[in-house]
Order: C-alpha cells, then structure tokens, then sequence
C-alpha cells in the first residue's frame, strides 16, 4: 500500500507539472525540476506513511 501511494503522488505531480504548462511553449515534455518535485513527493508519502510505534493513549 506504501508503494502504492508513494508512485501515485510521483504520477499526480508529473501530470499536474505537464498539465500545468502552456501548449505553445518549446520543448514539450517533463523538465528535471518536475521529475525532482515528484521524487521528493514520492519519498514524502513513502516517509509519512511508514509504520511505527505510535502511540495508544
């Protein structure tokens, strides 16, 4: 489920930064700034979503 989730934010933040660009701009594509944020999305959700002793109070 872990891994799930983490590829699902890399997927969502490349196809918002795709999206998110003008149709007219040259070089049509992902940038490396847009693979870089969906990394680091991709580590955070695997970062938050990893099990550990919580607390039961």
């Amino acid at each position: 489920m872990r891994t799930f989730l983490a590829v699902l934010a890399g997927l969502a933040v490349i196809y918002f930064g795709v999206t998110g660009r003008s149709s007219t701009e040259e070089g049509g594509g992902v940038s490396g700034g847009v693979v870089l944020l969906a990394l680091l999305a991709a580590l955070l959700v695997w970062h938050l979503t990893k099990p550990g002793n919580k607390p039961v109070d």
